[in-house]
């Protein structure tokens, strides 16, 4: 069975502009489950090392950025794009920055609009300094 995304909204809900779509039903394809991502490196050694961190931008956008060029590079290795990404955890240790992260996840995601949760946190268990991080569930085929 092909795939068949469909974005559902409540009856007589207003016409306004989203980030993400209330629910979404799937039906066909392949579920895809990508782990978290941050700015940093997404191989890197465990235990951690600062030093493999030190180039990671230090303002929320350039961390979105990179985070999303992360998830992108996760999503083309199982063969999608953010068009099929339906559902995203977005994890900030600063809410107050959450206009910055979404500037920038509507350069990556456009009109594709997936479910979304955003929850602050006190801290990412990467590194200290990565303020934003992105999981996310995708369906391909």
């Amino acid at each position: 069975m092909a795939k068949k995304v469909e974005h559902l909204h409540w009856p007589g809900a207003p016409d306004l502009w989203m980030p993400y779509a209330p629910a979404i039903r799937v039906t066909g394809g392949s579920t895809v489950y990508l782990a978290g991502v941050t700015a940093a490196p997404v191989y890197h050694h465990h235990p951690h090392r600062p030093e493999e961190f030190d180039a990671m931008p230090r303002d929320m956008a350039g961390q979105a950025r990179a985070a999303l060029e992360n998830l992108k590079r996760s999503l083309e290795a199982v063969g999608a794009a953010f068009s099929d990404v339906v559902t995203a955890n977005r994890y900030v240790t600063d809410l107050s920055e959450q206009d910055a992260l979404n500037r920038v996840w509507a350069e990556y995601f456009g009109e594709s609009r997936p479910t979304t949760t955003t929850v602050q946190v006190v801290r990412l268990a990467t590194d200290p300094r990565c303020l934003v991080e992105i999981n996310a569930v995708a369906v391909t085929g």
